[in-house]
């Protein structure tokens, strides 16, 4: 790991680039689980808790963390700005059963009404075979008779073990400083995630892209999504966001879409692409020239 440390990173910056979704290869246990596979990844989404993903592997090797605790484990999607709602998660959106549906292309799973946010949350799931990856598409609704104002906001759990986390943004850009031993080299922005006994999160705006490196297993996940300048976040939030349990538990990967009015009855939508793929981590150089392929930059 020291030598991926020591060397250089490539900046990295792209723009979303369109290609084709295909139906997805979706099985049901009739429990509400369902698996969504795309050649040697499978994708486990559970309708009865909040439309969550459980699981991310790669053959047998799993990427998504696996704990067991509330707020632990899985992927979700929240509504921003958090200061809307604070804490715990809304239940309709994070815990409570999904309406399920198989449609053309895509499994779609559609929240309930939030009574205070007013919004319904839709999530698609759908692969995209030649792109290599896994393409999900949030829609926030306003289901209030007022115009409001929102962004979307995805959290992927990961394991805080031998892992490396990286994006292109300056390292003193990232706030509030000092609360992670982020390096740069080339304006890219790494972190080797240690262990402490608070909880720590830091934002950035990055370029589209979000890294994730288990040296453990040997998987790379980047998530690809819209870059948003600084002003378009909702207030006090981020396009990028790294929120590290206390302990050496877990990790949020966080990203967010833009900020954005709604009247009553309209949506937003937001795709993040997901890709995962085996890597070499002690070799920088092999890592960076795989992200850059990932992202079309090749």
């Amino acid at each position: 790991m020291k030598r991926l440390f020591s060397s250089l990173l490539m900046a990295v910056a792209i723009g979303l680039t369109a290609t084709s979704a295909y139906a997805a290869d979706v099985q049901n246990d009739n429990e509400g689980k369902y698996t969504i596979k795309n050649g040697q990844m499978t994708m486990v989404i559970d309708a009865n808790k909040g439309g969550k993903i459980l699981s991310l592997k790669y053959d047998d090797k799993e990427v998504i963390s696996q704990m067991r605790w509330p707020e632990t484990f899985g992927s979700t999607f929240w509504t921003s700005p958090q200061k809307e709602w604070n804490w715990p998660p809304v239940p309709e959106y994070d815990k409570k059963p999904y309406e399920v549906k198989q449609e053309g292309d895509v499994l779609t799973m559609t929240s309930g009404i939030n009574e205070r946010l007013k919004y319904s949350i839709r999530k698609e799931f759908a692969t995209d075979e030649k792109d290599k990856a896994f393409v999900i598409t949030y829609y926030i609704i306003n289901e209030s008779d007022e115009t409001r104002q929102v962004a979307p906001w995805e959290i992927t759990r990961v394991p805080n073990d031998a892992s490396l986390i990286f994006f292109d943004a300056p390292v003193d850009s990232i706030w509030p400083a000092g609360l992670m031993n982020f390096q740069s080299a080339n304006g890219v922005s790494w972190y080797q995630p240690d262990e402490a006994n608070d909880n720590r999160k830091v934002n950035a705006d990055g370029q589209g892209w979000l890294a994730y490196c288990n040296k453990g297993n040997g998987l790379l996940l980047v998530k690809r999504f819209d870059n948003l300048d600084a002003s378009q976040p909702a207030p006090g939030e981020a396009e990028i966001q790294v929120y590290v349990n206390r302990g050496k538990t877990y990790i949020e990967l966080e990203s967010q879409g833009a900020y954005t009015t709604l009247k009553p009855k309209e949506q937003l939508s937001w795709t993040v692409r997901w890709y995962l793929q085996p890597c070499e981590p002690e070799s920088a150089e092999a890592l960076v020239k795989q992200v850059n392929t990932i992202i079309h930059k090749n």
